[in-house]
């Protein structure tokens, strides 16, 4: 019971713990993909002791599950540029770079969460978060009146920054920057 209460209080050994092996499920990740990515090689970068993983989190798809919720637990907002347009260039810049980065480390949950239900469940979640998080930005450019305020937030999203996950992730063809800038564009001229 203890060991409850203080497992859920924010801060703390237990929160510095989460944080660093986190951090590793991370880098491990990235660095290796799914099938490289093992409670020991967790343990070891972390510095947490396996026991302690497997306590926690039991498996490696409970990582990878624990990982996504953080992502979703974290203060992220989209950028406000003052503009729908300069703000989905903001935020179609931000996924082509967290696409295009070596390692990727979006790539690789991507991929991770086609191999468990439980990781597929948590990555969904966390696309419903961000998407909607990022329907700010329409409801600025709303505020703006720069859009009818009728705009789908989330179609408006999924066409600023499908065509960079279409091309990057599925086709695996590079993409410039200018070119995810060019499908901002598009998208906002859909609406404007």
């Amino acid at each position: 019971m203890v060991e409850e209460q203080h497992a859920s209080r924010p801060g703390g050994r237990t929160a510095r713990v989460r944080a660093d092996v986190l951090a590793a499920v991370d880098a491990e990740l990235a660095e290796h993909g799914y099938d490289g990515l093992t409670i020991d090689a967790v343990a070891a970068r972390s510095g947490v002791h396996r026991t302690t993983l497997y306590r926690r989190w039991k498996t490696v798809p409970g990582l990878l599950v624990d990982l996504l919720r953080a992502g979703a637990d974290d203060a992220w907002e989209p950028p406000d540029t003052g503009s729908l347009e300069g703000d989905l260039i903001a935020v179609n810049r931000e996924v082509h770079a967290a696409l295009t980065a070596r390692p990727s480390v979006t790539q690789a949950v991507i991929a991770a969460s086609f191999r468990t239900a439980e990781a597929a469940d948590a990555l969904t979640r966390f696309w419903e978060d961000r998407y909607a998080r990022t329907a700010l930005i329409v409801r600025r450019a709303v505020a703006r009146g720069e859009v009818p305020a009728d705009v789908d937030a989330q179609q408006l999203l999924l066409t600023a920054t499908g065509p960079i996950y279409h091309q990057l992730v599925l086709l695996r063809q590079p993409m410039s920057r200018a070119e995810a800038d060019h499908h901002a564009r598009v998208a906002a001229a859909t609406v404007c």
